[in-house]
C-alpha cells in the first residue's frame, strides 16, 4: 500500500492502520501530502476491518512542521483540491475535517514538534498521546502575520475554551506536552520511552472491541458543526495573507531558514527576529 504514496508509509495489521508521515526534510504539509492523506483516508473509510488509524512521523524531531510555505505557488492544484473539500471548508480545513469525520478512531503519536497546520492536524484527531520530554505544539501563524486557516481557531476554542485558545494563538509560543495535556489540547503526555508501547496498547485494545462498538461510540459522540467558525477564520486569513508585508515576512522567513531542519528547531525565535 505504501508504494502508492510519496509522502506516506502505510500498513495495516489486526485492525490498526499505521500511517507514517514522511516528507523530508521537515514534514511540511504540502499539496502532495494533503492529496495523499485524502486518498488514503478515503480508502480506509470503506474498510470495515480497520478500526483505528495511528499517525506518526518518520522524523523523530518533527511531526508536521506546518503548511508548506511554498503552497501558494501551486494555486492550480490547490484550486482543484478545494473543489473536492467538504462544503463550508477550505482546502486546509478539509484536512482536519477528514480526520474528524473518519469512521475509524484516529490517534496521533506525537514524538516531536507540530506547528501551524501540524498542530491543527493534532487537534482534529480523536486522540493524541505525546512524548513528555520531546513533543511540542504551537500555532505559529500570528508571528507570520496571519491567523490560522486550517481550523485551529475553532478546534482550540472547542477543546480548551476561549481564554486558552487566545493565549496559544496570540503568543505563537511552543507549548510542551505536559502543558498541552493540562490545557486539553492532547489526551496525555507519556514518558518518551513508553510512548510506542502505550499507543500500541490503546490502538489494539480499541481495535479488538466487539463488532459495532467503535461505530456506535462515534455515532453518539459526533463532531460538532464548525462551518460558521470556519467561514470567519477563512475571511480573516484571506484579508491578512494578501498583504504585501505578510508576503515579505514569509519570504524573509524562508530565506532565514524556515523549512530547514535547523530553522525549524526554533521557528518561534526565527520569526520574532524578523519583526524586531
Amino acid at each position: 500500500m505504501s508504494d502508492l504514496y510519496s509522502t506516506l508509509r502505510v500498513g495495516v495489521d489486526n485492525g490498526v492502520a499505521q500511517i507514517v508521515l514522511d516528507n523530508p526534510p521537515v514534514n511540511a504539509l504540502s499539496v502532495t501530502m494533503m492529496r495523499e492523506l485524502r486518498t488514503v483516508l478515503d480508502a480506509l473509510r470503506h474498510d470495515p476491518a480497520t478500526k483505528v488509524i495511528v499517525f506518526s512521523s518518520a522524523n523523530p524531531e518533527i511531526f508536521i512542521a506546518h503548511v508548506d510555505m511554498h503552497v501558494v505557488e501551486q494555486m492550480e492544484e490547490l484550486q482543484a483540491m478545494a473543489a473536492q473539500a467538504p462544503a463550508g471548508a477550505n482546502v486546509f480545513q478539509a484536512v482536519g475535517e477528514l480526520l474528524r469525520h473518519q469512521p475509524q478512531v484516529t490517534i496521533v503519536k506525537l514524538a516531536g514538534k507540530a506547528r501551524g497546520g501540524g498542530a491543527e492536524f493534532v487537534a482534529a484527531a480523536d486522540m493524541t498521546f505525546a512524548a513528555a520530554e520531546t513533543a511540542g505544539l504551537g500555532q505559529i501563524e500570528a508571528l507570520m502575520g496571519i491567523v490560522p486557516s486550517g481550523g485551529a481557531t475553532q478546534y482550540l476554542r472547542q477543546r480548551m475554551g476561549r481564554n486558552r485558545a487566545l493565549e496559544i494563538l496570540l503568543t505563537g509560543d511552543l507549548f510542551d506536552a505536559p502543558t498541552a495535556a493540562a490545557y486539553g489540547w492532547i489526551n496525555r503526555a507519556v514518558p518518551s520511552a513508553e510512548l510506542d508501547s502505550y499507543v500500541e496498547r490503546v490502538a489494539h485494545s480499541i481495535a479488538a472491541l466487539p463488532e459495532g462498538v467503535v461505530a456506535g461510540m462515534k455515532s453518539v459522540l459526533p463532531p460538532e458543526d464548525l462551518t460558521e467558525g470556519f467561514a470567519r477564520e477563512e475571511s480573516a486569513w484571506g484579508a491578512l495573507i494578501s498583504r504585501p508585508e505578510t508576503q515579505q515576512l514569509m519570504a524573509d522567513a524562508v530565506a532565514k531558514g524556515a523549512q530547514t531542519v535547523d530553522g525549524e528547531r526554533d521557528l518561534e525565535g526565527l520569526m520574532r527576529s524578523l519583526t524586531r
